[in-house]
């Protein structure tokens, strides 16, 4: 019978240290070694991204005369300056619900393998290779008096509608280009949700209308409000079509135009970043209250609570 050999170490001796790899120490620490690919993510958004923010609210406070202030005081105290707040939002926020409403069925329906699946995506992500600029050109030819609708709408005895250099056609070409946006998340978390719950309620006698409001929508609302802050962030920064299809000087005077004047046009810089600084505060407190929204219905109950 084979007997273990024991080693002992002389007292006021430390004890042997093993040296261990990086990852070996770091796993037991709880961090895992392999976040050090982001790095190179981290240093990019860093160049990209908070350098040119950080530097951008500093030189909003040195305008060309008047106090560190002066450019924010100048803005708000124009009240056609000022409008282009009110006008911003009140062209991003149906863009936004209009897009998640159109491409939410599309989306719920794209969840599933069927004839024809490929070429809905196909065209759903089509405005995608197009680019604002080139919706917005071929909507004044196609939105025109004499265009292809219009023409459409005379031959089934309809009156022509006029939908371009106006807030219709600033609001159509925000659509055409967030549906895509919306589309692609909300069919990602359509078809992410497992299908045996479906199947155990068709079992159990759940109609097809009571699944979907009872067990698929809730299951997706989190990507539906996703979605809606994609598109709102996307309907912020419109900028092309609000000036060739809008009304850039009325209707369509959104926060970016401001934007683009004091910088292309007057090379204030200061004043531009400034007004740039307003347009990215609505946008996050628009943001954070549809955050706060979206963890108030999602809220898990308390752990060691009462079931």
């Amino acid at each position: 019978m084979a007997t273990a050999s024991t080693t002992t170490r002389p007292a006021g001796t430390a004890p042997e240290t093993t040296k261990h790899p990086l990852s070996h120490r770091l796993s037991e620490r709880g961090i895992d070694w392999s976040l050090l690919l982001l790095l190179p993510a981290v240093l990019a958004l860093a160049a990209l991204f908070v350098y040119p923010f950080v530097y951008g609210v500093s030189i909003s406070f040195e305008p060309r005369s008047g106090g560190p202030f002066q450019n924010y005081v100048d803005f708000f105290s124009d009240p056609y300056q000022f409008s282009s707040v009110l006008r911003t939002i009140q062209l991003a926020l149906p863009v936004a619900v209009f897009s998640v409403a159109f491409a939410a069925p599309i989306a719920y329906q794209a969840r599933r393998n069927f004839r024809g699946r490929q070429a809905i995506t196909l065209i759903m992500m089509l405005p995608l290779t197009f680019g604002s600029i080139l919706i917005a050109q071929g909507m004044s030819r196609a939105f025109a008096p004499f265009g292809w609708v219009n023409l459409a709408l005379k031959a089934l005895g309809l009156p022509a509608g006029n939908f371009i250099y106006n807030y219709w056609g600033t609001f159509i070409a925000g659509v055409i280009t967030t549906v895509p946006f919306s589309f692609l998340m909300m069919m990602g978390f359509f078809g992410g949700i497992d299908r045996s719950l479906e199947n155990a309620a068709a079992t159990l006698g759940a109609s097809r209308t009571a699944r979907f409001w009872q067990i698929i929508l809730p299951l997706a609302l989190p990507g539906v409000l996703t979605a809606f802050m994609l598109a709102l962030v996307e309907a912020f920064a419109i900028f092309p079509s609000a000036i060739l299809v809008g009304q850039p000087d009325n209707q369509t005077h959104v926060l970016t135009i401001p934007i683009y004047q004091a910088a292309a046009q007057q090379s204030d810089y200061t004043a531009a970043s400034a007004i740039a600084i307003v347009l990215t505060l609505i946008e996050l407190v628009v943001l954070g209250v549809m955050t706060l929204v979206r963890a108030l219905l999602y809220k898990g109950p308390a752990v060691g609570g009462k079931g």
